[in-house]
C-alpha cells in the first residue's frame, strides 16, 4: 500500500498560534514547518504538506468567501493527496465543516476539520493530539485500501463527528462540540474504532468531484424568546430581497399560535418565502404534529429541520437556494437527506 499523501490546510484560528519569545503575544506560526512545531506527526512517516491561507482569520470572521476559498482549494488539489485536514477556529467551524459536506459533491476522501482550544504551542495544548489524531484518520484505509471515512468530518477531543451533526457547545471545555443526534464516526483511544456503520460511503467509485461555489445568502434566522418584540418579528419577515426565513422555535417545533406571530409568517410565505421550522433542543427533533401549536407552522407550510443542527439547517439552504432558483426545488430538497444530515429516510 503507498505512503498515504495529507494536506493540511490553516485558514486561521487559535491552533495555528503561539507564543512569541520576546513580547509574549500570540501569533500565527510558519505551517511550512509544521513538523519542527509537533515533531511527532514525523514517526507517522506519511508525506504530509501544508498550506496557508493568506491572512489567517479569527473564525468569527470566517463565511461563503472562506468556504468557497477551502472548497477551490481542495478542487485544486484534490488528485495529489489522500486526505486533507483543515484547521480552523472553533466558533464557526461547525458553520464552514457543515457547508463543506454540501459544497463537495462525490467526495471519496477524507476532509477532517479540527482545531483547538489552546494554542499549538502552549504547554497544555489540545491542539497537538487534535491535530495528530485528525491526521491518522485522514490517511486511515481499510483493507480493501479506501479511506475509512470518506467523508466532511469535525475531530475534537477524542471524537470523530460527521460535520453537518455538529455544534459547539462549549467554549472553555477541551470537549467544545457535541453532536447531539448522531453518534461519534469514530473514538480515538488507545486506538481508533470507527463505526463504520454509521459512515456514509460512496455506492459508486471513480466519479470526478463536484464542487458548489454558488451559494445564497438571503436567509434570516429568528430566535424565538417569550415577550419578543411583535412589531420587530413583523418588520424582520417583511425584509426586502429574502428568500428563507428558519424559526429557531420552541421543543418540537411548537411556536406562538397568536396573530402577530402568524400574519407576517402567513405573508412572507405568500410572497413565495420558503419558511423553516429548526427546534432550540440540541438534542431531539422537531415534530409539527405532535402540539397544536407545532401545526401553526406546518399550517404555514413550513419545512421540518427534523433532527437537523441550526450549523446545518442555515449552511444546506445557502447551497441550494445557490444552485436552485425553483423555491419548490429547494423546499423538497430541505425535506430529503442530502449529505447525513437528518436522520429522516
Amino acid at each position: 500500500m503507498k505512503t498515504p499523501r495529507i494536506l493540511i490546510i490553516y485558514t486561521g484560528g487559535t491552533i495555528g498560534m503561539k507564543e512569541d519569545p520576546d513580547t509574549l503575544a500570540l501569533v500565527p506560526f510558519d505551517f511550512s514547518q509544521i513538523s519542527q512545531e509537533v515533531p511527532q506527526i514525523r514517526k507517522f512517516g506519511y508525506e504530509i504538506e501544508a498550506d496557508s491561507f493568506d491572512a489567517p482569520i479569527d473564525s468569527s470572521d470566517a463565511g461563503p468567501k472562506l468556504w468557497i476559498k477551502i472548497a477551490s482549494h481542495i478542487e485544486k488539489r484534490y488528485n495529489e493527496f489522500d486526505g486533507f485536514v483543515v484547521l480552523h477556529g472553533t466558533d464557526t467551524m461547525a458553520y464552514s465543516a457543515s457547508a463543506l459536506s454540501f459544497m463537495l459533491d462525490n467526495l471519496e476522501k477524507p476532509v477532517i476539520f479540527t482545531g483547538s482550544q489552546l494554542p499549538i504551542g502552549m504547554l497544555r495544548t489540545d491542539g497537538a493530539e487534535n491535530l495528530i489524531s485528525s491526521i491518522e484518520i485522514a490517511a486511515s484505509r481499510g483493507l480493501d485500501g479506501s479511506p475509512m471515512v470518506p467523508e466532511v468530518c469535525v475531530y475534537f477531543q477524542n471524537q470523530l463527528f460527521r460535520a453537518n451533526r455538529t455544534t459547539k457547545y462549549n467554549a472553555e471545555n477541551f470537549h467544545a462540540f457535541s453532536s447531539a443526534n448522531y453518534p461519534p464516526l469514530a473514538e480515538v483511544g488507545i486506538h481508533i474504532d470507527f463505526n463504520t456503520r454509521l459512515i456514509n460511503y460512496p455506492s459508486q467509485r471513480g466519479w470526478p468531484l463536484g464542487v458548489n461555489t454558488s451559494l445564497d445568502t438571503s436567509v434570516i434566522s429568528v430566535k424565538l424568546v417569550p415577550g419578543m418584540s411583535e412589531s420587530g418579528f413583523a418588520s424582520i419577515c417583511a425584509t426586502p430581497g429574502i428568500k428563507a426565513i428558519v424559526i429557531e422555535s420552541f421543543g418540537t417545533g411548537n411556536v406562538p399560535s397568536d396573530e402577530w406571530f402568524v400574519k407576517p409568517l402567513r405573508e412572507a410565505a405568500a410572497r413565495g418565502v420558503l419558511l423553516v421550522n429548526v427546534s432550540q433542543c440540541a438534542a431531539g427533533k422537531v415534530d409539527m404534529d405532535a402540539y397544536a401549536n407545532g401545526r401553526v407552522m406546518k399550517d404555514l407550510g413550513a419545512v421540518s429541520g427534523y433532527d437537523a443542527t441550526f450549523e446545518s439547517v442555515i449552511t444546506k439552504l445557502y447551497c441550494l437556494l445557490g444552485t436552485h432558483k425553483d423555491l419548490n426545488m429547494v423546499k423538497r430538497l430541505m425535506n430529503m437527506n442530502l449529505k447525513g444530515e437528518i436522520s429522516k429516510k
